[in-house]
């Protein structure tokens, strides 16, 4: 064990497969279809957020009221992380407590972009005043507080009185990866000795879907298990609503408290770039993270085309009898939370001794407990993140 060894003491799920670890466990391990909304974006389908009670993490509802989706999913998730790490409540812990969060902006109001084009395209040439008006008249003045980053954090401090040191990163998959990364990180040379880290992301929202399939990402259709997504149509990748957070501690901060630990955490090897060199950076990670020996994979792959390609590629050459478990077939593609939740999962299989079901019929049945499972990332358009979760009594 290394002098200051990483783990997870706290777990906080909502995705489409229900709130909380032991239904999201339940769904990745009793063979249950995935929960699908094909209708309400069509021809787009979503996994869609479950029914969710706020006021069991969000008690006032003021606070409920000022938050978007999104926030509200993380600030929720949030709160389960922190019950579940025995933390919440305890201000002498939260006080003291390192909060680092993967976010993008807010969610457009999509009735006032709607009134702005219309009164556009009826003709109205004085564009610039036209805006003005509707800032003055449609637009609430906290919409403007409502978009930034870093209120997802703001509010998980508000409600649950996280008031340590605070970092919000930006820039989709790549933002949750840097964030893990570097929770782990000052958690591993003394810096730090426990954090709150994850992302929340409401794939039910016009905007949202815009991003995607601007670049053409977006599957279409009938929903598909992302290995066969490419004989479908478009472009791949199943957006789905959820929160995801994880109490990451110093394992001796962690015994001093007898927390219940579930698994431990190694480094978190990142990169990105040109997508000529992708395979040759997926291989210096996988070296660099030592994956190879691990038991199983945990994919946090978006199902978009040609990065699915790139990271099949990766599993057939080094892992081709290892099982992979693609959980974007359960929850669809979370964005920023998609690597927490990879994490997440790994460490619920470690801490419960069993593997994740296989989650469509071409991933392979595994065996017995795992002892090391491999997570690996790819972001739907750049960045890759690989770790490795692990028993308590394999900490790297």
């Amino acid at each position: 064990m290394v002098a200051h060894s990483a783990v997870i003491t706290g777990i906080g799920i909502v995705t489409a497969m229900g709130v909380g670890v032991e239904a999201n466990w339940q769904a990745l391990t009793d063979g249950s279809a995935p929960v699908v909304d094909a209708d309400r974006f069509a021809p787009y389908p979503v996994h869609p957020a479950p029914e969710i009670d706020w006021s069991e993490q969000i008690p006032k509802r003021g606070d409920q009221r000022q938050m978007e989706a999104w926030q509200r999913l993380g600030t929720y998730a949030a709160g389960l992380a922190l019950d579940d790490a025995g933390i919440k409540g305890d201000e002498a812990l939260t006080g003291t407590m390192d909060m680092i969060v993967a976010a993008a902006g807010g969610e457009r109001d999509v009735a006032v972009d709607a009134m702005i084009l219309a009164e556009a395209a009826a003709g109205r040439n004085d564009i610039g005043v036209l805006i003005n008006e509707k800032l003055t008249t449609e637009l609430r003045p906290t919409l403007f507080l409502a978009q930034l980053s870093n209120l997802l954090a703001g509010n998980i401090s508000i409600v649950h009185k996280v008031t340590g040191s605070s970092r919000t990163f930006m820039g989709e998959e790549g933002a949750a990866m840097s964030a893990v990364q570097t929770a782990v990180a000052r958690i591993r040379a003394g810096q730090s000795t426990h954090a709150l880290v994850g992302a929340a992301f409401n794939a039910e929202h016009p905007d949202m879907l815009l991003g995607y399939e601007m670049n053409r990402h977006l599957a279409r259709g009938p929903w598909k298990p992302v290995a066969e997504r490419a004989s479908g149509e478009g472009g791949g990748l199943v957006a789905g609503s959820g929160g995801v957070f994880l109490v990451i501690e110093e394992a001796r901060h962690a015994a001093a408290r007898g927390a219940a630990v579930h698994a431990a955490i190694g480094p978190v090897t990142v990169d990105a770039g040109d997508a000529e060199a992708t395979p040759s950076r997926l291989e210096r990670l996988a070296n660099e993270t030592g994956l190879d020996d691990a038991d199983m994979i945990v994919s946090a792959n978006s199902g978009a085309l040609a990065r699915n390609a790139a990271e099949a590629a990766l599993a057939a050459a080094r892992w081709p009898e290892r099982p992979v478990r693609a959980i974007a077939n359960k929850t669809g593609h979370l964005r920023e939370a998609q690597f927490p939740l990879a994490i997440a999962v790994a460490a619920l299989s470690i801490a419960k001794g069993r593997p994740v079901a296989p989650l469509e019929a071409a991933e392979a049945s595994a065996g017995g407990p795992p002892g090391t499972i491999g997570v690996v990332a790819l972001g739907h358009q750049v960045a890759e993140a690989m770790v490795r979760i692990s028993t308590p009594e394999q900490a790297r």
